[in-house]
């Protein structure tokens, strides 16, 4: 129905009032003076209330045929002032705006109120639309909203009120009560937010500078609750009182389920940031002080304590991943770590890497490793690693007792140190970046089932820095004792060689001999190993010692590419060999099909490419031996004139039958051990002293010597001395021994000359020595010769440089030959300065 106002506020050519019931005319007699022109209502308070349901009518118009009159007058457009007159107290219907607002306000504090048995005494839908109303209408968003404000903070004020006066018999279950204030909160502003949908999203949006309803209620509720003092000493009292339980009783708390859901709660206010903070200083605290006290309890027993300590950083971890989120993992493990290690790192490193790795504990180092890394501890274990197998090296080197099995305890260690840096000190390798230039495929409407990789995982890289250590601890411990490390690995590959590979394969034979060749890399006295290597290779050649001539090729040809390019004369050696057997073969050929010759063996030998020295002394050899040789030596200097031959019978070998109780054996011996058992072939040589072996073989005493405690002393006792004794001493007498036995048919017995005594070693050394001497003699007048002129660093260097393919020499060492080149007059010191030395051509 149109209303009054509405009629009242339209223009004048407005034909509003032909839709009232009531009747109203044009009146043409004018206005009295005091009349407007205007159009007026004027209310009659006095009248009773019946009379406000009186229909107004206009003056002069009760009956029909006025009305009749009045609509054939105004069919046109009224062309005077009109006069209205309302009969009746007429009052517009009073605002709804101040119910709405009364209903709001009564709801919300309802709402906002805990544990409030009253009901919301109208539906949610009502609610919804009386804030609609107020905000969209009679635009009351200013004071509905200050209204929730005061609602707020009433209600905040009251659970603040509520968590202060909560009593609970243990701190944690406080926690309990503590939660579920901030969820019932969290629900019922959740509420809020749906019912006063329009002040949140009309008139907060189109206010600048004042929050939603969301945020209004949280902050007001961080500020009443979080920020106060009380509560949050209380909060942070329950957390340490749940935790401190945990790691004291290494049990789990019976109230540890809250946590979850307090954590819930936090994140949900914005307040986990300075749970985490709380967390972690609890951590930082309780583990400090801790592992302060137990590495002064545990000093003696540092793996027990890193035991400890690595279990104490599981159970952290666990509880992190069963109570806290995802993100607080990492930071929490670190944390741990942190107050574990601090300080502790060389420590533990030092007494316990000893310990796993003389006990093999290759997945305690792993986890050592890994734990270390993560706390910049890396170095420190590298160094104590190192430290390690130097001095096992060192201890090894320096074990003269055990020099047969030197090489092989560095094999075991090195394996050991190899598999340790390959297992436990790895790191995962990065993944590989990506690139792509192809659009990303369009998402599938049917989410689809993970699909499991089928590419191999990367391969775990060890640790450069370990791997180095490894070299550089072999190296200096090589160093504990000059020239034997060289020497025994070239007596241990002598054994290898003339063992051979057994049962094992080719590959598994030449990877055993590559793990040797390995060790060769740390020694600095390569002129060492080449000269023993050399002196074992030709003996094993010229002895018919050597398993194999094709791994005995191969470990040449190896040496000389990889290692040592000096070991081309092993080549040599090969090809006189294979010469000395087409020249054998050629002069069998010559000889009668019964000639004794056919027994002799000779290899004709180049002196450049083998080791050996024009021998000094030699061995009186039976006629029948000696006519033999004498018709070879005129065959080959027929052949070759200008050659000299030289014998050296030390290496020579020869084939005996013996005939014994037992039945008769081949006996394969050497040159002079031959000599002497061919002593005893005649009756009357039944037992034969010491001084007549002597004069009758002319061998070197302590050669001699040598040679009849191979035969009467070893395991093989084809002779016995008398008295029975390990030495041989001048009033020995020697008797065949006609009871020996053995079950082969072809016995070897080792001579002395295809081992290398101690004397020789001692004779090699000295060689050795000297040579180093003109080594360095040459080194240093060539350099100066280049140069002409040098301060001592500058020549120390340049000569260290031009002879470390040989040896690393010392310093004394390079002073002395400076010194005498000086006293030579090589060299001379400059007056101007002591110190720089200058070449005389």
């Amino acid at each position: 129905m149109t209303s009054l106002f509405t009629l009242l506020t339209l223009p004048q050519t407005s034909n509003g009032f032909t839709a009232l019931r009531v009747t109203a005319r044009a009146s043409d007699s004018p206005l009295p003076s005091s009349a407007t022109p205007t159009a007026s209502a004027q209310p009659q308070p006095d009248r009773d209330a019946r009379s406000i349901r009186k229909v107004p009518r206009l003056d002069k118009d009760s009956d029909s045929a006025s009305a009749s009159r009045s609509r054939a007058h105004t069919s046109g457009i009224p062309t005077g002032p009109i006069k209205i007159e309302i009969i009746g107290n007429y009052v517009d219907p009073p605002p709804p705006e101040d119910a709405h607002f009364a209903l709001i306000r009564r709801c919300t504090r309802i709402i906002l109120t805990h544990h409030h048995p009253e009901v919301i005494p109208t539906t949610y839908e009502s609610i919804y639309n009386a804030c609609r109303s107020l905000v969209t209408i009679s635009n009351k968003g200013e004071g509905l909203y200050s209204q929730l404000m005061i609602e707020l903070e009433q209600c905040t004020a009251q659970l603040r009120k509520t968590l202060t006066q909560f009593e609970a018999r243990d701190p944690v279950e406080w926690i309990t009560q503590f939660v579920g204030v901030c969820e019932w909160f969290g629900n019922q502003i959740h509420l809020l937010t749906s019912l006063l949908t329009y002040l949140d999203q009309v008139y907060v949006l189109r206010t600048p500078k004042i929050k939603r309803i969301h945020d209004l209620a949280f902050g007001i509720f961080n500020d009443t609750i979080f920020d106060n003092p009380i509560l949050s000493e209380r909060l942070r009292g329950s957390i340490e009182s749940w935790v401190s339980y945990e790691r004291s009783f290494r049990l789990n708390h019976a109230q540890r389920a809250q946590i979850p859901l307090l954590i819930n709660q936090l994140n949900a206010y914005d307040q986990y940031s300075s749970f985490e903070f709380h967390y972690l200083s609890l951590i930082k605290t309780f583990y400090t002080n801790e592992s302060t006290t137990l590495a002064k309890e545990m000093k003696a027993d540092a793996p027990s304590f890193f035991a400890h300590m690595r279990a104490r950083l599981e159970e952290e971890i666990a509880r992190a991943r069963e109570v806290l989120p995802v993100s607080s993992w990492r930071v929490v493990r670190k944390a741990t770590e942190e107050a574990l290690w601090d300080g502790r790192i060389e420590w533990l490193a030092n007494e316990t890497m000893s310990k796993y790795m003389a006990n093999k504990e290759i997945d305690t180092l792993g986890s050592m490793y890994t734990l270390f890394s993560r706390v910049e501890g890396t170095k420190a274990l590298c160094t104590s690693f190192k430290k390690y197998l130097q001095t096992s090296v060192q201890e090894i080197v320096k074990d003269q007792a055990q020099d047969e099995n030197m090489v092989q305890r560095l094999l075991d260690l090195k394996a050991l140190a190899d598999h340790t840096i390959s297992t436990a000190f790895v790191d995962e390798p990065e993944p590989p970046l990506q690139f792509t230039t192809s659009k990303p495929a369009p998402p599938s409407p049917v989410p689809s089932d993970p699909i499991a990789s089928t590419s191999a995982a990367p391969p775990k890289l060890p640790n450069k820095d370990f791997v180095y250590a490894l070299s550089d601890a072999f190296s200096l411990g090589f160093k504990a004792r000059r020239s034997a490390p060289a020497e025994q690995i070239a007596k241990y590959l002598d054994r290898a060689m003339r063992k051979g590979q057994g049962s094992m394969s080719d590959v598994a034979y030449e990877a055993e001999l590559d793990r040797v060749l390995g060790l060769y890399r740390f020694t600095e006295d390569k002129d060492v190993f080449r000269t023993f290597y050399h002196r074992a290779l030709a003996k094993r050649l010229l002895l018919a010692r050597s398993a194999s001539d094709d791994f005995e090729k191969g470990m040449v040809r190896k040496l000389k590419e990889k290692y040592d390019p000096e070991f081309g004369m092993g080549e040599d050696m090969f090809k006189d060999l294979a010469l000395s057997r087409d020249s054998m073969r050629e002069y069998y050929e010559k000889l009668g099909p019964e000639s004794s010759g056919r027994k002799l063996g000779v290899m004709v030998l180049q002196r450049s490419a083998w080791p050996f020295s024009v021998p000094k002394t030699s061995v009186d050899l039976p006629p029948s031996m000696q006519a033999d040789l004498t018709a070879y030596a005129d065959y080959y200097k027929a052949r070759h004139s200008g050659h000299v031959l030289d014998w050296d019978h030390a290496l020579g070998t020869a084939t005996l039958v013996g005939r014994f109780m037992k039945g008769n054996k081949e006996l394969s011996v050497s040159l002079y051990q031959a000599v002497v058992l061919l002593l005893f072939n005649t009756p009357e040589n039944g037992e034969v002293s010491f001084t007549d072996i002597k004069a009758s073989v002319g061998i070197d005493d302590a050669e001699l010597r040598r040679t009849l405690q191979s035969l009467a002393c070893g395991k093989k006792k084809v002779l016995r001395k008398i008295p029975v004794g390990r030495d041989v001493e001048d009033g020995d007498a020697f008797r065949f021994n006609k009871d020996f036995e053995d079950p082969r048919a072809k016995v070897h017995i080792n001579s002395i000359q295809a081992k290398v005594t101690p004397e020789e070693s001692k004779r090699t050394n000295l060689s050795i020595e000297g040579d180093r001497k003109h080594y360095l003699d040459a080194a240093i007048v060539r350099v100066m010769k280049a140069r002409k002129e040098m301060t001592f660093e500058q020549l120390k260097m340049a000569t260290i440089d031009a002879v470390k393919g040989h040896f690393v020499p010392s310093v004394d060492q390079i002073k002395k030959r400076i010194d005498s080149l000086v006293e030579s007059d090589y060299l001379e010191r400059s007056k101007e300065d002591r110190n720089r030395f200058i070449y005389l051509a």
